[in-house]
């Protein structure tokens, strides 16, 4: 990426420019795509004609490359496969963050649920926009309630505005406080297995009730779950109080997730975010006790009673734990960040407290069950309920130890995060008219050392930015008979963005209105020249690969 770079209108006309800056050629047309047909009654020859006494017209003083320029043929560096390959009525829009990707941050609140942040989602040029996540996204994980807009990508028309995508991740239950809830496939699972086992223990306490028994038990798995969706929401109705906006929630195989797509803004708002969830767990739980103190408890309801109760108290405790991702590994992390003032050092503190927590998981569950320290009889355990123990604990310490993993990735990804600056990975761009020939406006991009096109009416005003993946669909022999504007996708608002953006900042505004490309303007207005999604794409994959 290159720092440099200027301002400046871009100007129609036959003007030569006077300086060349070196730069990359266009893209490149490895991938053959269908020819588009020409135009009737067209009589340019094969090779546009551009007398020596007719200069190119200069590009704006955008941000110069380092490519050396070719002449109409263009450079082979430019891989169609990042470009994006498709011909101009198969183009999809890049795919923005979310899932990933302002970062969205998962808020599992369950016994062995994990809170797998995600980092933000870079925008894909090959894939549909993040709700955009896939947030966008998300999301997952990244989907996320923003407004995009669908671009036109054929014929240099927009497609009228159309609806983001929803951030999915299961059956779509309900919109409480606008967050999509959904009930990922695994919860079927999960609800089977409560089914089969608190079954087991009705049978042995209410013989009575028969297979009824298995009725009964399907209920307590819902009624457990309807107790981590309150949880949850717990969680999201804080983050919203604090503006933070919630991507959705996710009921799964152990328990639920708050997605929230961006970070506290001080450890006191992270404190509070975190412990609202296990504060309505205990909630429920007493609301339960003083139920239990209404009922028969040798009945079904004093039976699902003290059962909801027992879980409500088992998620509250789990999930205060002091180690990432659970809640009480944020809380800690939340009050390290206050003494020190830094909260990547809280982060690390807590993920660390959180990979001890999961090794002690992994030995002592197993332990404790075995000599009865959990309320078990010693002498009932056998060796099926040995190895199911153990089995838990491996699995519960896999979900603690990767969640405190991802939390320490996601804190590297947000310290690189402002890296990300629209300026620095700007391309240099020419203007042209509508009826440019493509051919001629690639040579003109290869004289001024520029990589993109934007195409400008009569008083150099910009009209639409043409798009690179329609550029590699047009055959080197068919350019001269194609018009740059057939190959141009329309500017909206959301398209034209400011070279100023960085970080988060920067990825909001790409999700808001997923595009292949943008045009990037200094606060003057003038055009400084073209970010493509698959440059900040790159760029995004190599700041999560860089090393604190």
């Amino acid at each position: 990426m290159d720092e440099s770079g200027g301002s400046g209108q871009p100007r129609s006309g036959n003007d030569r420019a006077t300086d060349r800056h070196p730069g990359p050629s266009a893209p490149a047309t490895d991938t053959p795509h269908t020819d588009p047909e020409p135009r009737q009654n067209q009589t340019r020859p094969t090779t546009p004609q551009t007398p020596d006494d007719e200069p190119a017209t200069p590009a704006s003083d955008g941000p110069p490359t380092s490519e050396q320029p070719t002449s109409e043929q263009p450079s082979s560096e430019t891989d169609p496969a990042e470009a994006g390959q498709g011909t101009p009525s198969d183009e999809k829009p890049a795919r923005t963050p979310a899932d990933p990707a302002t970062p969205a941050e998962p808020h599992p609140h369950h016994p062995g649920t994990p809170e797998a942040d995600q980092a933000p989602a870079a925008p894909r040029a090959d894939e549909a926009p993040h709700p955009a996540d896939e947030h966008a996204t998300a999301p997952r994980t990244l989907a996320h309630s923003d407004t995009g807009t669908g671009m036109g990508t054929g014929t240099g028309k927009g497609r009228p505005p159309r609806r983001p995508k929803e951030p999915g991740g299961g059956l779509l239950m309900g919109r409480p406080f606008g967050v999509p809830v959904y009930v990922a496939p695994s919860w079927f699972l999960v609800a089977a297995l409560i089914t089969w086992v608190f079954g087991g223990q009705l049978d042995r306490v209410l013989p009575e009730l028969g297979a009824a028994r298995y009725l009964v038990s399907l209920f307590f798995a819902v009624a457990f779950y309807a107790s981590v969706l309150i949880h949850e929401l717990a969680h999201t109705v804080a983050a919203l109080r604090f503006k933070l906006p919630v991507r959705r929630i996710q009921l799964q195989f152990f328990g639920g997730v708050s997605e929230i797509e961006k970070e506290s803004e001080t450890p006191g708002r992270e404190f509070v975010l975190a412990f609202v969830g296990p504060l309505l767990s205990l909630i429920l739980a007493g609301i339960f006790y003083l139920a239990m103190q209404t009922v028969d408890r040798g009945t079904v309801p004093g039976v699902l009673v003290a059962g909801l109760m027992i879980s409500n108290l088992i998620v509250a405790a789990f999930n205060l734990l002091p180690g990432l991702p659970l809640d009480g590994g944020r809380m800690l992390r939340a009050v390290v960040w206050k003494i020190t003032g830094k909260p990547m050092s809280g982060t690390i503190a807590a993920a660390w407290v959180g990979r001890a927590l999961a090794v002690s998981v992994l030995i002592g569950l197993p332990l404790l069950t075995q000599t009865g320290a959990l309320g078990s009889n010693t002498e009932d355990v056998g060796g099926m309920d040995t190895v199911t123990d153990a089995l838990l604990a491996a699995i519960l310490a896999a979900i603690i130890w990767t969640g405190a993993g991802n939390s320490l990735r996601m804190a590297r990804l947000r310290e690189h995060l402002p890296e990300l600056r629209a300026r620095n990975l700007t391309r240099r761009a020419v203007p042209v008219e509508t009826d440019t020939p493509l051919s001629e406006a690639l040579r003109r991009a290869n004289d001024a050392g520029a990589r993109a096109l934007v195409v400008v009416d009569a008083d150099g005003e910009p009209l639409s930015l043409v798009r690179e993946a329609a550029i590699v669909g047009v055959p080197e022999h068919r350019r001269p008979w194609v018009d740059v504007s057939g190959l141009a996708q329309d500017l909206t608002d959301g398209m034209r963005i400011s070279a100023e953006l960085a970080g988060e900042d920067l990825l909001d505004v790409l999700r808001a209105t997923p595009a292949t490309e943008y045009l990037v303007v200094e606060e003057s207005g003038e055009i400084y020249g073209v970010l493509s999604a698959a440059d900040v794409e790159r760029a995004f994959v190599k700041a999560m690969a860089r090393p604190n």
